[in-house]
């Protein structure tokens, strides 16, 4: 009976990895673009909108994550209502124009704020990660948690949540947001942002994950705010962290660095306001405008897995976005933010 579960779970397994792998069909190893400035991009309408609900209307969707399975997109969000608490919510869809009008899952894991998602295939487990910011009542800080299942297109199968560090904080750490999970052949990293111009990096051996994270360093100091999400680039001996900035007149935008390794120094692709990886100066509106704030968003990825790669010859890219005449002066809970998919496009 062993015998034959495992060999079950190896079929399922396989199954999942060439799911995945439908959505980066495209990509060769042997023939990898290189990723260049200056980036230019094309933005499509609204493609999921805030919901009104009978518990409450929403205000905004945010903070999505993204994986291509079983021949659909799976897209995970925070909803924000006009009141707590902060949920997250789920949809599934085969096609883009169909996103807005698929079914919504909302879940309620927790009874306050939990948020910032972040999904994967682990293949060592062979389960689905779901990686979130939880304010968990009993500890200072935000927490780094997650989540797991074995099917990922059934909301109600998911574990219940776990903390990435249940007893205690860990050493050297005073304020972190946006966790970000990413591994290479030895380490899962875990990357984050402290809302003050630095990112974070911890790593754990890749048997040991989702425990002993540890080895707390600071992985780069500029001009960055949060939402720092990290993608080994698809045929290159290289890494791709892509980070949320603040510019002119609090409009945000996403700024670009590489790395050679996961644990090695980051050097800047695109970094400024008017040279961006992504933001009101490179990205084309459609008719009509709605989003001159590119804003926490995720990179379409080449496969589903623990990874996070990316195709660089065929960007695409899922941001949340509002203009910044609607942000107007409410606070930041209260922005109607909605989400659209970035392509890009040949620069001019």
């Amino acid at each position: 009976m062993e015998t034959v579960r495992g060999i079950a779970w190896a079929a399922a397994a396989a199954a999942v990895v060439v799911s995945c792998a439908i959505a980066g069909r495209a990509v060769a190893a042997e023939a990898a673009a290189d990723l260049k400035p200056p980036f230019a991009w094309t933005l499509s309408p609204p493609l999921v909108s805030p919901k009104d609900r009978a518990d409450g209307p929403c205000v905004s969707v945010k903070d999505p994550t993204v994986v291509f399975a079983e021949g659909r997109w799976h897209v995970f969000m925070t909803v924000r209502r006009a009141a707590p608490p902060v949920h997250m919510e789920y949809v599934s869809f085969d096609r883009w124009d169909s996103a807005g009008k698929a079914p919504r899952h909302v879940f309620t894991w927790h009874d306050r704020y939990f948020c910032a998602p972040q999904v994967f295939y682990f293949r060592p487990h062979k389960k689905w990660y779901l990686v979130y910011q939880w304010g968990n009542p009993d500890r200072k800080l935000m927490q780094p948690a997650y989540a797991t299942t074995e099917k990922i297109a059934d909301p109600a199968s998911w574990s219940p949540g776990h903390l990435f560090f249940p007893e205690v904080d860990p050493k050297d750490v005073s304020r972190w947001i946006d966790f970000w999970v990413i591994c290479d052949e030895k380490r899962a990293y875990l990357f984050f942002t402290s809302l003050d111009g630095r990112m974070w990096r911890m790593w754990t051996p890749l048997e040991k994950f989702p425990e002993g994270f540890d080895h707390c360093e600071l992985a780069l100091k500029a001009d960055i705010f949060e939402a720092a999400h990290t993608y080994r680039l698809a045929g290159q001996e290289k890494y791709l962290t892509v980070i949320e900035a603040q510019g002119k007149a609090g409009r945000r935008y996403y700024k670009a660095y590489t790395a050679d390794r996961l644990d090695g120094a980051w050097q800047p692709l695109a970094d400024t306001e008017d040279r961006p990886f992504a933001g009101a100066a490179n990205v084309r509106q459609p008719d009509p405008p709605w989003a001159d704030n590119i804003s926490h968003g995720e990179l379409l990825r080449a496969g589903c897995d623990e990874t996070m790669t990316v195709d660089p010859g065929g960007l695409k890219f899922l941001i949340q976005g509002v203009n910044n005449n609607a942000k107007g002066d409410k606070g930041y809970g209260m922005i109607p933010w909605r989400l659209g998919l970035l392509t890009a496009a040949p620069a001019k």
